[in-house]
Formats: C-alpha cells, structure tokens, sequence
C-alpha cells in the first residue's frame, strides 16, 4: 500500500467518529475473521490483541513478540480494503522513543490506528507516548488516529470514590496530548456512560460487553465508537470446544454442520490480490 493511500484511510477513519452515526468497529484476529467483517459492511476493521495473540500461540498482554504482530498486521491490511486500526497494547516499550519507533513499523505494516493503553503506569508517561505516536504518523506522512484508553475502571485502580474523576483527568490530558478517541473499557451501566459523554473532551470508545447498552442506545446516548474486542474470537473458541465435545462424547457433527460457511465462500473471502 502506498503511503497516499495509507493516509486517505487514516483520513477516512478520523472521519468515521465525527458522527452523525455511531462508528461500529468490529475486531477481527487474522485475515478471514478480517474479511468476513469487511464483506458484511463494516467501513473499517481493528484488532483484537488477544485474538491475535491467541490465534499465534502467545497470551496476551504483550506476550507476543513485535515482529510476529507486525507479521499479521501487514496480511491483514494487505487483504483489505477498508482502514485497519491494531490494538497496540501499551505500545511494546516503556520509552516514548521506543513507542515512536514501534508506530513507525506498524505504520510501514499497513496500520491507519492503534489503541494505546495507559494499563498501570501514570497519566504522565501515557501523555508522552501518545505524543510519540503522533510525531511517528507525522514523520510517516499517515495521519494515524490514536485511540488513548485508560485502565482505571478496567483495573479498579485507587478509590472507587474518585475513579469517574480519574477516569476523566486522565483522557482529557490524552485528548489534549493528541489522542483522536478515547477509551474506558469496565464501565457499561448507562449513567456512568452518559456522565463520560457530558465530560471528557472527545470522543467515547465503547466496549461491548454482557449488560452493556444496545448500539441504537448508545448512539442516543452520544458515544461515537463501538468495539467488541476478543469477544468474537472467544465466542469462536467455544464453538470449536462445543464441537470436540460434540465429536468425542456423542460421536456428531451437528456444531459444524449447520450455520457453517461454504468451502467455496470461505475460499472467496481469500481473494487473490491479482483478481
């Protein structure tokens, strides 16, 4: 992919989170779950990084080494035609520097967006890393769009008195250091959601979760983006465990039979590039 073509998808996917609609991004964890996102409609696609990590034998948490992400990162976007945007963890390194110079490969992989996530460490030192990824898309020539979370609800950091207070210090000063979209995943009930839309600077990053609002709610609501992170994937994984159950203790094939995709639709998703 050219690097014209690489920031028009930047370009379009910033685009995509200024309303009027939700933007609904699915997160796929290789090139058919890719695909198969894509066919349906969605107008771009993003990463699980536990999908990743799991479907290449590594937990997640960082655990998979850079190159093998950047490895699936490039056939992934070199399938699609739509914007990908990669769940970047907390970015592979705990020195800006390094952070710039990871957004940097990850651009050259084919990447529009990453996530960056402030886990534990200090609002402080995620401002700086965020700050790095936005010079690695300058000097690359991508707008990248940087999707800043924060891990204070997710991790239940300090008091509880004071998390929704913390929780908005802190992606304010990511959305004032650059950041595009701004995530809170461990919160889903409806008047904490509608609190951080009157309250942080831009826009919200929704995870889709069990007793989380419904799409139309949410985007009534204000939120502008909608993920739902492993959860495809792991829904996957329980079919293929459903189906070794089925196949060892009943000796039937019925969790694979019905609902499944053709060979011949399967083997279309993977399109040759020449077609």
């Amino acid at each position: 992919m050219d690097r014209g073509e690489q920031a028009r998808r930047a370009s379009r996917f910033r685009e995509l989170h200024q309303g009027p609609k939700l933007l609904l991004l699915p997160n796929a964890w290789d090139v058919a779950s890719a695909r198969i996102f894509e066919e349906a409609g969605f107008p771009a696609v993003a990463t699980t990084s536990a999908g990743v990590a799991f479907s290449l034998g590594f937990r997640d948490g960082e655990a998979i080494p850079l190159d093998e992400l950047l490895k699936a990162v490039e056939r992934i976007s070199s399938a699609l035609e739509v914007p990908l945007s990669v769940d970047f963890e907390s970015g592979f390194g705990g020195r800006p520097e390094e952070v710039e110079g990871n957004v940097r490969r990850l651009i050259e992989a084919g990447g529009i967006g990453i996530n960056l996530e402030d886990g534990v460490s200090e609002p402080p030192r995620h401002v700086d890393k965020i700050q790095a990824a936005r010079r690695a898309g300058e000097d690359q020539g991508v707008p990248v769009v940087i999707n800043a979370r924060t891990d204070v609800f997710l991790y239940a950091l300090g008091d509880p008195a004071t998390r929704f207070e913390e929780t908005v210090r802190r992606v304010n000063a990511y959305r004032d250091a650059g950041a595009d979209c701004l995530f809170v995943p461990g919160v889903s009930d409806r008047e904490t959601l509608e609190r951080l839309v009157r309250e942080i600077k831009g826009p919200l990053n929704v995870l889709a979760v069990a007793g989380a609002p419904p799409i139309d709610e949410l985007e009534t609501m204000g939120v502008r983006r909608v993920t739902v992170g492993s959860g495809p994937m792991r829904a996957t994984l329980g079919l293929v465990q459903r189906i070794a159950r089925e196949l060892k203790e009943q000796g039937t094939y019925t969790s694979f039979v019905e609902g499944a995709l053709s060979y011949a639709d399967a083997n279309r998703l993977l399109r040759s590039k020449e077609a």
